[in-house]
């Protein structure tokens, strides 16, 4: 071992890496069970025998029990033993586990006194469908809302004790213009129009309502803008009525009206139009302003990128004569679909918007040739734009072994930290991208197998957490050097 390997300044991080590293002797996983400065990362192992686990449980330890709980690989015996451990985080994080869970353990869950341990069954689509409705009568209503917001698939005698509920936020969430998941639900064509009567769920009502004459004039004139709203997108609305909701004050009302597909263009150019200019026209109401005041400043703050986030299902089913609409959200819609011709993939794969073209490259990345993939990756910018940060450590894209080798060169950080994917990078490269100034690169290389031994044990005591915690992650990190960083935690 060499003495002179520098000294880890991130510890905690560093034995976090270890205890994930697959190569860690099963005596040195123990050693691990007595850290108590993390969060008890050794228990989330895939590898943890019987015995391991028994001795985990036994040391009863909160960080150790909680990753334990979280463990997908923990046996059934293990989680109904934990479903009764006094820990409500222990018994939480077993709901959170619901999808491997055998049906026992939930069974003692569902009834738990802990609001967050039932809250995570009623969120959890891999609860079963039996105990799952015993929480329509759960005595805590926001479970009960919870499971309305969540399990928007329920049988309909569980949406009706839902939509019927005493509490007006548990009704509000069955009825919803929002819901956890798709498809939306229906509520049952009787209890309409009591739904449309109800404040709390008239909005979320509308779109599921018959629109005859006098109806429609009371939504149209409903002083809640979300009613209004929702009205816009109906799909029977009459077009005299859908021209009035154009010029909405509200314009979340018009952005409804842009989105629909009978609206005729020269007026969605219009609303476009408006809602920008409206939108840098509003001023701050200021300290004094009541809570009315503060939300519609803040709708129409935000009414542009609600513009361009639109997600359109009738432009993904029809997306050609989409692809070069001036409206990045239609752009971005028609991209999502799978089956566009080569020559329509080409142009969205070149679009001005960065959206636009990561939506493409996401929906077909069989079709991008590396030189557009490297066109793309090279245009994005990390963070630029909120709605697209995903990508930044997404490998969607793949490049060919040459062209990754050149990235280890490249100017641009995020190109040199894709360079390690090239499982056969020579280790000079690799040595090279060790000594890189950006993060992301030493951290990408951190775990590679041509990584020199000197270099790997630089990024040991590597100023960034996370460099220092790939590495004694790094399965080629040798076991004398394993043992070392357990004598320098004290273990």
């Amino acid at each position: 071992m060499d003495a002179d390997a520098p000294t880890p300044v991130h510890l905690t991080k560093v034995m976090d890496g270890l205890a994930a590293n697959p190569a860690l002797p099963a005596a040195m996983i123990r050693r691990l069970f007595a850290w108590r400065r993390g969060m008890g990362k050794v228990a989330e192992r895939p590898d943890l025998t019987d015995d391991m686990i028994a001795e985990i449980i036994e040391l009863d330890d909160h960080w150790l029990l909680h990753s334990l709980a979280l463990n997908e690989r923990l046996p059934d015996r293990f989680r109904i033993r934990l479903a009764s451990h006094r820990d409500k985080a222990v018994r939480s994080a077993l709901a959170v586990r619901a999808a491997t869970a055998p049906r026992q353990m939930l069974e003692l869950l569902i009834d738990d006194p802990e609001p967050r341990v039932r809250e995570d069954l009623a969120q959890s689509r891999h609860t079963p469908p039996d105990l799952r409705a015993r929480l329509a009568a759960d005595p805590d209503p926001a479970i009960r809302a919870t499971l309305a917001r969540y399990w928007t698939q329920a049988p309909e005698e569980v949406r009706r004790i839902l939509l019927t509920d005493a509490e007006p936020r548990v009704r509000g969430a069955a009825c919803s213009t929002y819901f956890a998941g798709r498809p939306h639900p229906i509520p049952p064509a009787d209890l309409v129009p009591a739904l449309l009567a109800d404040p709390v769920t008239r909005a979320g009502a509308v779109i599921h309502t018959v629109l005859d004459e006098d109806t429609l004039r009371r939504l149209a004139e409903d002083p809640d803008a979300g009613v209004r709203a929702e009205l816009a997108r109906h799909p029977d609305l009459p077009p005299p009525v859908r021209d009035i909701l154009a010029v909405d004050p509200a314009l979340n009302v018009r952005i409804k009206v842009f989105a629909r597909p009978d609206t005729p263009e020269h007026l969605r150019a219009q609303i476009h139009a408006s809602v920008h200019e409206l939108s840098r026209a509003t001023a701050d109401p200021g300290p004094d302003a009541d809570e009315a005041m503060d939300q519609r400043w803040i709708e129409n703050a935000v009414a542009p990128m609600e513009l361009r986030i639109l997600h359109l299902d009738w432009v993904t089913a029809d997306p050609l004569p989409h692809i070069d609409s001036p409206y990045v959200s239609f752009r971005v819609s028609a991209a999502c679909n799978k089956s566009l011709p080569a020559d329509a993939v080409a142009r969205l794969l070149d679009d001005a918007a960065e959206r636009v073209r990561l939506t493409m490259a996401h929906t077909a990345p069989h079709l991008v040739d590396p030189a557009t993939a490297e066109s793309i990756e090279r245009r994005y910018r990390v963070r630029g734009d909120k709605f697209t940060f995903w990508w930044d450590d997404a490998e969607v894209l793949t490049f060919p072994p040459e062209t990754l080798r050149r990235f280890a060169t490249d100017p641009e950080p995020r190109l040199r930290s894709f360079a390690p994917r090239d499982p056969d990078l020579p280790p000079e490269l690799a040595e090279k991208l060790a000594r890189d100034p950006a993060d992301r690169a030493r951290r990408a290389v951190a775990g590679h197998r041509n990584l020199p031994l000197p270099a790997l044990l630089r990024l040991l005591a590597d100023s960034s957490e996370r460099v220092a915690e790939a590495a004694a992650a790094s399965p080629s990190l040798p076991v004398e050097h394993m043992e070392r960083l357990l004598a320098l935690a004290g273990l």
